[in-house]
């Protein structure tokens, strides 16, 4: 019999989320948190959204609040750049080609059946 341990997250009697660490079910649990403050504050500033767009809005910023937090400090958001092609690699003087896996098999059958007879 295998024991499994699961952590899950509990909001208002519901469960929301589980996890199989406890730091990824404390991360979520810290995000939840965070969203439920945004969305007093939004609630409280009177703004005109309705309770799923303030519910919607708030998480989306608790969940991107590592880009956000720049963004309210006064700085630039970061781009997210396209990754960089890697450079070529270097044509080496001697061109060695790699063989296939079957080649590679029946090559070694074949340098070993020639070992053999090289030593009667």
């Amino acid at each position: 019999m295998a024991v499994i341990v699961k952590y899950i997250v509990v909001r208002n009697g519901e469960e929301k989320m589980t996890f199989a660490t406890k730091k990824e079910a404390d991360a979520h649990d810290k995000m939840l948190d965070i969203a439920d403050n945004l969305f007093d504050f939004l609630e409280s500033a009177k703004t005109k959204l309705t309770e799923s767009q303030l519910e919607e809005v708030s998480l989306l910023m608790a969940q991107k609040r590592e880009e956000l937090m720049p963004i309210l400090r006064g700085m630039k958001p970061k781009k997210t750049a396209a990754p960089k092609p890697k450079p070529a690699p270097k044509a080496a003087s001697k061109a060695v080609s790699k063989p296939t896996p079957t080649e590679d098999v029946s090559s070694k059958k074949e340098k070993t059946k020639e070992k053999t007879k090289a030593k009667k």
